[in-house]
């Protein structure tokens, strides 16, 4: 019998990685001409600062664009490959 015991975060952990990763967004990105905040995903990807403050940074994307707070095309994001991939907060 093994015992196994599944991380599961808090509703409120979520929204407080949602927050910094906004935050981060900001410092990042740039508007773009809609006046809306853009990021590369690369840009966060390779900042030092974000790779040390999330651990998974591309489930909190994901979080974000369920909750319709951002947008990015596709259903998950990866490096290298989606580097040049726009996530706009809405």
């Amino acid at each position: 019998n093994h015992n196994r015991f599944i991380y599961m975060a808090s509703q409120e952990e979520v929204d407080k990685e949602v927050g910094m990763l906004l935050e981060e967004m900001e410092r990042l990105g740039s508007k773009n001409a809609d006046g809306k905040l853009t990021c590369k995903f690369g840009a966060l990807i390779r900042d030092d600062r974000c790779s040390n403050i999330f651990e998974a940074i591309v489930g909190t994307l994901r979080s974000a664009k369920k909750k319709g707070i951002l947008t990015f095309e596709g259903q998950m994001l990866l490096s290298p490959t989606h580097d040049d991939v726009d996530i706009i907060i809405k």
